[in-house]
C-alpha cells in the first residue's frame, strides 16, 4: 500500500446522488451525512438547513445548483459524496460529476418514477458505464407505488431494475422493509421519527408471496454470475449470504443488474440500509476499468490505473471561495498530489505549484498533505487549470479524455449600474466563466454591449444573483434572447484571392473552398484536401482559424454550424505568403460562400415534458399549439395526471410557467432542455428580421 495513503484503495467509494429535481437527492444525502456523523444535526432542504446546499440561493430556491462534494465513513469504508443538481439548466453539472464518479445511487420519487430529467441523468450515467443502485424515495407520500417504479425503470430506461427490499406498507402505513437476500425485516420506530429499527428474522406473513416472486426473479438474474446460486435455491438449499453478495456486487459493477431500494429520507427510514448497499455493491477505484488517456508525445493512447506511480489528476470543476479564492475540484486517477509539488498541465504546456490540499466536507474544509490515487479532493493555487485540465509529472505527460459540453442556447445583455461595478463585473463575468463551462460572455461588436449566454433563464437567473450576492456588483439585465444559428442552404464552391501591394513587402494567399450543409448538431468540419503542397503545410492553421473567425459571426450575426468546409485548392507567393494572409482570404472566401449559398437561420427547438391534471389536458394543448409546438404523444401516470410529450421553439417558452399555472390552477409543471435546432419559418424571418430570402 502507498505509505501516503490513510485508507486501502479497496475501502474507498466515490459516488454520486443524481435524480430528477425534487426526488429527494439533498434530503437524502443529509441523512447520510447524519448517520455517518459528519453532521451532528439533521438539515432539512425546505428549512434551508441543507448542509450541501450551501449556497444561498440553494437555500432559498430549495434546490441544489452546483455538485458539493463531502467525505464520511461507513463501516470503514471511506465514502467521496457528490451531490448533484436535478434541475436539467444545470445539467452540465451531472456530466462533469459522472465523469469522475465509480458509482451512483439513482434516487426516484415513489409517487412520479421516472421522470423526464431522471431519465435525462441516467442516460449520461449509461454513457460513462457507471455502476448505479436505486432508491424508490418517498414512501410514505400518497401514490407511493414501488412496484409502478421498478416497472418504470424498466420500460422508460431499460435498466435490469431488481428489487432487493421490499417495502412494509405505503404512504401513511409505511412501516418498515423487508431485505429479500437476507429475508429479514426491519420495523422503524415511529416515535424516533424513524431513527432506530428493530430486525426480526422472517418476513410478514401477507408479503411472502410477493418476496418470493422478487427473490427468484434476483437469483435468476444471478445464476449468470454465479452457477451454483440457481441451484441452491432451486434445491431449496441455504445459500451463503456471502455467494449472493459477492454474485450480486460483480453483476452491478458490470452493469447488467441495478439492485432497487426503498425509503423515505424525509422520515429517516432505509438510509442506513441504503448506506450498506453502497459499500456492499458499488465498485471501489480498483474495481472499475483502467482510464483511457491520450499522450502528449505523439504515441498511442495508453490507460493508467491507481496503482501507477507516475501522478494524473483531472479538473473537473473550478469554484470561487470567499475565503481561500480559486478551489480546483480534483479526481486523483493514479499516482498522489502532494503539497508544495510541481505538476505539468498539458493543456497550457504550464507548470502549476499546488498551494494547499483540501478533504471537502460540503462548504468546510480539512486541509491534507497529500491526495493519494483514487480520491476526491480540492486545490488551492492554480493559476492556468481550467474544467478538463490533466495533472501529470512532466517526463510522462499525457491527457485525460476531454470534456464535452452543450453550447449555450438563450442571452441577455448586461451593464454595470454604476461607474464603479464597470471593472468590478468584467473581473467578476470572469471568474463565473472559469467556473462554468456552459455559461459564455462576450461584446456585441454593434452595441458594444456586454452578453452573456447560458442553458436557460433560471441558469443566468442565478449567475446574475451571484453577481449582486457574492462580487458585490449590481447591474441591469435586459430580457433574455435566443442564440439563433445560421447554416448553408446548398452545397458551394468559392475561389478567393487576397492580393496587397504596398511598396515593401506584399500580402498573397489563394483558396478553394468546397463547402456542404451537414445535419443538424454537427458544428463545423474543416479539411485539407490540397494535392502536391500548392498550399504550404505552414499555412493551412491560418486558413483553419480563418474558417473559425468567419463562423463566428455569419451573414446575419449569427453562429454559422453544420457546413464541412473543404480546401481543395490554393496557390503561395514564396515572398508575400504568411499565415495572416491566408487567414484574411480564409475568412473572406467563407463570407462570399455563404451569401452565394443563401444562408438559412436556424431556432433551437427544446423537448419539454408537461405535467398536467387530466381535465387541464385540452387547454394546455391548445396553448402549446399557439406557441408552435409539436405535440408528440401523451402518458398516464398515476395520481389522475397525464404527461404532454412536445418538441417547442425556445423562443415560445418565455414565460410559460405563469401562462400553465393559470391554465391547471397551480398544478402543472414542466421541464424542457435543449433537442435540436431548425430552420425559422419564412413569417416569423420577416416579422422578426425583416429578411426576405
Amino acid at each position: 500500500m502507498n505509505e501516503n495513503r490513510s485508507v486501502a484503495l479497496s475501502d474507498i467509494r466515490n459516488i454520486g446522488i443524481m435524480a430528477h429535481i425534487d426526488a429527494g437527492k439533498t434530503t437524502t444525502t443529509e441523512r447520510v451525512l447524519f448517520y455517518t456523523g459528519v453532521s451532528r444535526k439533521m438539515g432539512e432542504v425546505h428549512e434551508g438547513t441543507a448542509v450541501m446546499d450551501w449556497m444561498e440561493q440553494e437555500q432559498e430556491r430549495g434546490i441544489t445548483i452546483t455538485s458539493a462534494a463531502t467525505t464520511c465513513y461507513w463501516k470503514e469504508k471511506r465514502i467521496n459524496i457528490i451531490d448533484t443538481p436535478g434541475h436539467v439548466d444545470f445539467t452540465v453539472e451531472v456530466e462533469r460529476s459522472l465523469r469522475v464518479l465509480d458509482g451512483a445511487v439513482a434516487i426516484f420519487c415513489a409517487v412520479a418514477g421516472v421522470q423526464p430529467q431522471s431519465e435525462t441523468v441516467w442516460r449520461q450515467a449509461d454513457r460513462y458505464k457507471v455502476p448505479r443502485l436505486a432508491f424508490v424515495n418517498k414512501m410514505d407520500r400518497v401514490g407511493a407505488d414501488f412496484f409502478n417504479v421498478v416497472k418504470m425503470m424498466k420500460s422508460e430506461l431499460g435498466a435490469n431494475a431488481l428489487a432487493v427490499q421490499i417495502p412494509v406498507g405505503k404512504e401513511d402505513n409505511f412501516s418498515g422493509i423487508v431485505d429479500i437476500i437476507s429475508m429479514q425485516t426491519y420495523y422503524y420506530d415511529s416515535d424516533a421519527l424513524g431513527s432506530s429499527y428493530r430486525k426480526i428474522d422472517g418476513v410478514p406473513e401477507e408479503l411472502s408471496d410477493i418476496v418470493s416472486e422478487q427473490r427468484e426473479k434476483l437469483f435468476e438474474s444471478l445464476s449468470d454470475y454465479d452457477e451454483d446460486i440457481m441451484s441452491m435455491f432451486l434445491d431449496g438449499g441455504n445459500i451463503p449470504l456471502e455467494k449472493v453478495y459477492s454474485a450480486l456486487r460483480k453483476a452491478v459493477i458490470a452493469n447488467s443488474i441495478f439492485p432497487v431500494f426503498c425509503g423515505t429520507a424525509f422520515k429517516n427510514k432505509g438510509i442506513q440500509l441504503l448506506l450498506d448497499g453502497v459499500v456492499e455493491y458499488l465498485p471501489s477505484p480498483e474495481e472499475v476499468p483502467p482510464v483511457k488517456v491520450e499522450s502528449v508525445k505523439k504515441e498511442e493512447p495508453f490507460y493508467v490505473t491507481p496503482e501507477d506511480k507516475e501522478p494524473g489528476a483531472l479538473v473537473f470543476k473550478i469554484m470561487s471561495d470567499p475565503y481561500v479564492g480559486e478551489l480546483s475540484f480534483v479526481r486523483v486517477y493514479c499516482g498522489e498530489l502532494k503539497t508544495g509539488q510541481q505538476y505539468y498541465n498539458p493543456m497550457t504546456e504550464k507548470t502549476e505549484r499546488i498551494g494547499r490540499l483540501l478533504r471537502m466536507h460540503a462548504n468546510k474544509r480539512e486541509e491534507v498533505d497529500v491526495i493519494t490515487s483514487g480520491n476526491i479532493g480540492a486545490v488551492v493555487g492554480l493559476k492556468y487549470s481550467t474544467t478538463g485540465s490533466t495533472l501529470c509529472s512532466k517526463q510522462k505527460p499525457f491527457l485525460f479524455e476531454k470534456m464535452n459540453f452543450p453550447e449555450p442556447v438563450i442571452s441577455v445583455a448586461i451593464e454595470p449600474k454604476t461607474k464603479a461595478d464597470e471593472d468590478k463585473l468584467s473581473f467578476s463575468l470572469e471568474k463565473l466563466v472559469k467556473e462554468d463551462p456552459t455559461f459564455k460572455v462576450r461584446t456585441d461588436d454593434e452595441t458594444g454591449q456586454t452578453i452573456i449566454s447560458g442553458m436557460g433563464e433560471l441558469h443566468l437567473e442565478i449567475l446574475v444573483e451571484r453577481l449582486r450576492r457574492e462580487f458585490k456588483v449590481d447591474a441591469n439585465v435586459g430580457s433574455p434572447t435566443v442564440s439563433y444559428r445560421e447554416t448553408f442552404s446548398k452545397p458551394v464552391t468559392m475561389e478567393y484571392k487576397h492580393v496587397k501591394q504596398t511598396g515593401g513587402k506584399g500580402q498573397y494567399a489563394h483558396v478553394v473552398f468546397d463547402i456542404i450543409p451537414l445535419e443538424s448538431g454537427s458544428g463545423v468540419k474543416f479539411e485539407d484536401r490540397t494535392k502536391g503542397g500548392v498550399v504550404p503545410r505552414e499555412y493551412i492553421k491560418g486558413v483553419e482559424k480563418g474558417i473559425e473567425a468567419a463562423s463566428f459571426s455569419g451573414k446575419y450575426g449569427f453562429p454559422v454550424v453544420d457546413v464541412h468546409v473543404a480546401l481543395i485548392d490554393g496557390s503561395a507567393h514564396e515572398v508575400d505568403s504568411s499565415e495572416m494572409a491566408f487567414r484574411v482570404a480564409a475568412v473572406n472566401c467563407f463570407r462570399e460562400a455563404e451569401e452565394k449559398s443563401v444562408p438559412k437561420i436556424l431556432e433551437p427547438f427544446m423537448k419539454v415534458e408537461i405535467t398536467v391534471p387530466e381535465n387541464c389536458v385540452g387547454d394546455v394543448v391548445g396553448n402549446l399549439q399557439s406557441r408552435r409546438a409539436e405535440v408528440e404523444g401523451f402518458e398516464d401516470i398515476s395520481g389522475g395526471l397525464k404527461i404532454i410529450k412536445a418538441t417547442v421553439p425556445l423562443s415560445e417558452m418565455f414565460g410559460y410557467m405563469t401562462s400553465l399555472r393559470s391554465q391547471t390552477q397551480g398544478r402543472g409543471t414542466f421541464t424542457m432542455q435543449f433537442s435540436c435546432y431548425k430552420e425559422l419559418p419564412e413569417s416569423i424571418r420577416k416579422q422578426k428580421f425583416g429578411i426576405i430570402y
